[in-house]
């Protein structure tokens, strides 16, 4: 989903309080579909009916429009995304303006294409703040390690190729996809395809539709899939997202696979506590994937769920929550004045409690050191 709008002024902070430096995590933002994979097997399947009913023809028309609309921009970064990078910069700049005036900032993003323009919007968005703002910028492969951990982690790989997931997973999706999603658009064409086809159908309608919004198409989901459809095909999906990168019993691997970010983070705000860090902001700018191990690592709350029973996921882990499009997370430090330092959480621009079962939105830095520090596989503790 598009990124919600901030629902409070967040300008606010104690007057005792100065901040010092924010290091800031980003999703890339919105963006037209990644792919044209779904509507070209929709469209081909589509095509073998032989008498389309009204429920066909609208659906093989809305694959036409996504198709013009993007018109070979397949991922790439949209109006939209462009506005809610620039928003977030401006709000950012707004609450905290002295550490950007005539400052340095470093920024670092994926090889993608939308990263990149993401990137590149918010630090021109900051840009036409305070033009004496000096920013480095860095994107591509080498941020890999970073920003598109399960390209290279060993451990995520080997779990992410497992059958173990998979057949949850499957499971899941054969009790909630009906079949007769796909009957309703394919008539008796339906019928000689195999229950998996049937649900691959349905999953493809759902991220069309699903993915309208954060392309700039208006039309209304509800019209080509039930109220009950839709929410069945979002909990498939979700499951997908919680079992492929979040915490699970199954493993620790999609979660520690963001261990090196999370270290890179504790090291860059270590920094500004020592005084030794020369910038006054670090930007880094990823994927919905290197969003999700992260927070799942760190525990923020309604991002690390653990559960045995997995059709309960979707009522305590929920992806539009975590990590809809432009996703970040803001970590401020603050120095009061008697020289102490404490460290803020904002969540898509909202403060969270930083430890699971203390309520405190400003946590002393030693205490916060203490607890990301504990997060981190034992390797990275030492």
């Amino acid at each position: 989903m598009p990124y919600p709008m901030p629902e409070r002024d967040l300008r606010a902070y104690p007057d005792s309080l100065t901040p010092v430096f924010i290091s800031h995590i980003g999703r890339h933002g919105s963006r037209y579909l990644s792919s044209s994979k779904f509507t070209e097997r929709l469209q081909q399947r589509l095509s073998r009916v032989i008498t389309p009913s009204p429920k066909a023809k609208a659906l093989s028309a809305l694959c036409r429009r996504i198709e013009e609309t993007t018109a070979g921009r397949w991922g790439a970064l949209d109006s939209l995304g462009i506005a809610e990078q620039r928003g977030i910069a401006a709000r950012t700049w707004q609450r905290f303006d002295f550490l950007f005036r005539e400052r340095k900032i470093r920024a670092i993003s994926s090889y993608v294409p939308r990263c990149i323009a993401s990137m590149d919007e918010f630090t021109h968005q900051l840009s036409r703040m305070d033009n004496r703002i000096e920013i480095y910028t860095s994107s591509g492969r080498q941020n890999n390690s970073l920003l598109r951990p399960w390209s290279v982690d060993e451990d995520y790989k080997a779990y992410s190729e497992s059958s173990e997931w998979r057949a949850i997973y499957d499971d899941y999706a054969e009790k909630l996809i009906s079949p007769a999603i796909a009957s309703a658009y394919l008539g008796p064409e339906a019928d000689a395809l195999s229950d998996k086809e049937k649900r691959e159908f349905a999953l493809d309608l759902y991220r069309i539709v699903s993915g309208c919004a954060a392309s700039g198409i208006k039309i209304n989901p509800i019209d080509y899939l039930s109220l009950a459809d839709y929410n069945a095909l979002w909990a498939v999906e979700n499951l997908d997202h919680y079992l492929n990168y979040s915490a699970s019993t199954l493993s620790k691997a999609p979660m520690d696979m963001a261990a090196g970010l999370l270290n890179d983070i504790v090291e860059s705000i270590d920094k500004a506590v020592a005084g030794t860090q020369q910038y006054g902001c670090e930007l880094r700018f990823g994927h919905a994937e290197t969003m999700i191990p992260l927070l799942a690592l760190m525990r923020i709350g309604g991002c690390y769920y653990i559960t045995n029973y997995f059709d309960t996921v979707g009522l305590h882990w929920r992806d539009f929550y975590a990590v809809p499009m432009a996703s970040n997370l803001q970590m401020i430090l603050f120095k009061s004045s008697t020289g102490a330092y404490y460290l803020r959480a904002d969540l898509n621009e909202t403060p969270v409690p930083l430890i699971p079962g203390n309520d405190s939105l400003y946590t002393p830095w030693l205490k916060a050191q203490d607890y990301l520090q504990r997060c981190l596989p034992l390797y990275l503790q030492l």
